[in-house]
């Protein structure tokens, strides 16, 4: 049984734990994984872009806790295995989980390559990929016995069709990701692993770094706070759900998108 907190003093402090982002070398998974630095876990990225990794390893240092970097390919379960044994002997075992990576591609459905390449990508990074490491990861957590928390970044997109966006073949993945979720959670919870999803909108960072026309406009029309997210507020709340704050909570997906969801 997760025990409750009684205080607020150690409610949302990580330190001694150990942290896995998937694609945390850059955008959300970066801003992911320094927040979970900030508050004491030690760092395990998990990604295919070494280069772009070292870059990151020195943002998160920055933070005075053990962080690594490993080369993974999470479509590949023999990846997502070789890594997670390297990084269970770096750091000596796991604690949280966050399930970051995520590709995405655009145009209508029945505009896309005959041969269905474009859906079998997205589904395979996004859904299997994510099904992957959760299946790698919460074995070794079960088998530990200690429990832990599995934080897996959805999107909005799961739950709403962006009419003219041609985000069909994304938004049916993290559908799917938004189930596995709920799925995982009930069958996780006898191990006191707690499984939880964030769902963000367009936020500054990834898909969304650069300034483009369409999604500012989409912005100012539709959504309420009428800004952008920011990588950071997704990483504060990777950190809540990763601490004993909320230790009774499993099975949710929480959407950050400035109540853009709202108005569609």
């Amino acid at each position: 049984m997760i025990p409750y907190i009684d205080s607020m003093k150690t409610a949302f402090d990580l330190t001694g734990k150990t942290a896995i982002v998937t694609g945390g070398n850059g955008g959300i998974g970066l801003g992911i994984a320094k927040a979970l630095a900030e508050c004491g876990a030690g760092i395990a990225i998990l990604c295919r872009n070494m280069d772009k990794a070292k870059a990151a390893l020195e943002e998160i240092g920055a933070y005075g806790g053990k962080c690594l970097a490993y080369y993974c390919d999470i479509t590949s379960l023999q990846s997502v295995n070789d890594a997670a044994d390297a990084l269970s002997k770096d750091f000596g075992g796991i604690d949280i989980l966050v399930n970051n990576s995520g590709i995405a591609r655009g145009g209508k459905f029945l505009d896309m390559d005959p041969d269905f390449s474009d859906w079998n990508a997205v589904i395979e990074t996004d859904l299997t990929g994510m099904a992957h490491v959760t299946y790698a990861v919460a074995k070794r957590m079960r088998d530990a016995g200690k429990g832990g928390s599995i934080i897996n970044i959805t999107s909005n997109a799961g739950a709403i069709v962006n009419k003219g966006i041609g985000l069909s073949i994304y938004a049916v993945a993290k559908a799917g990701a938004n189930h596995f979720t709920r799925c995982m959670a009930v069958e996780f919870g006898e191990h006191d692993i707690r499984v939880n999803a964030i769902a963000p909108g367009y936020t500054r960072a990834g898909f969304g770094a650069e300034p483009i026309p369409m999604l500012t406009q989409l912005v100012n029309e539709q959504q309420p706070l009428k800004r952008m997210g920011e990588a950071i507020e997704i990483g504060a709340l990777a950190v809540f759900l990763a601490a004993p704050a909320s230790a009774h909570i499993t099975g949710e997906v929480i959407t950050v998108d400035g109540g853009y969801t709202l108005s569609c």
